[in-house]
């Protein structure tokens, strides 16, 4: 798996979103690709700062027994993985405009770099390296990538 701030990895990542169609089939859930596009910005929004989140009490809670697991396991996020209700998308969005946004918010994500990162608090598992930033947003994009056999 890798991490987002590694420009071969940045690049794969949106070399594949580039790829994505409005009719890209989707292989689980329920959102459409356009939406999962604007979930993933939502999602990458609380690691610029963009948007700050407040860790949720659960995340307090489970957090520290499944995150070194999780931000260490090599294997892809599980299908329906629970997901923050700040970063549901349930509205009608356009592919291209949330493909631009989406990319221009990676490419910032990465210019602010790993201090940056390493500042923000994450909703579940609270406050985070930079290096744990740029694994853990990678993980989500493939995750959703795959999502759409991207």
């Amino acid at each position: 798996m890798g991490n987002l701030f590694d420009s071969p990895d940045r690049d794969s990542i949106l070399g594949r979103i580039a790829k994505l169609r409005p009719d890209s089939p989707r292989q689980w859930g329920r959102m459409q690709c356009a939406q999962m596009l604007a979930h993933c910005k939502a999602a990458l929004e609380a690691g610029t700062g963009d948007k700050p989140r407040k860790q949720v009490w659960i995340g307090k809670i489970v957090s520290p027994f499944v995150r070194r697991g999780l931000l260490s396991d090599r294997k892809p996020f599980p299908r329906n993985s629970p997901t923050d209700p700040a970063f549901v998308v349930s509205t009608e969005k356009d592919l291209e405009i949330e493909r631009l946004r989406l990319t221009e918010l990676i490419h910032r994500f990465c210019e602010l770099g790993r201090d940056n990162a390493g500042r923000q608090t994450h909703s579940f598992f609270g406050r985070m390296s930079g290096d744990e930033w740029g694994f853990t947003m990678y993980k989500h994009l493939d995750h959703h990538l795959r999502q759409f056999g991207a």
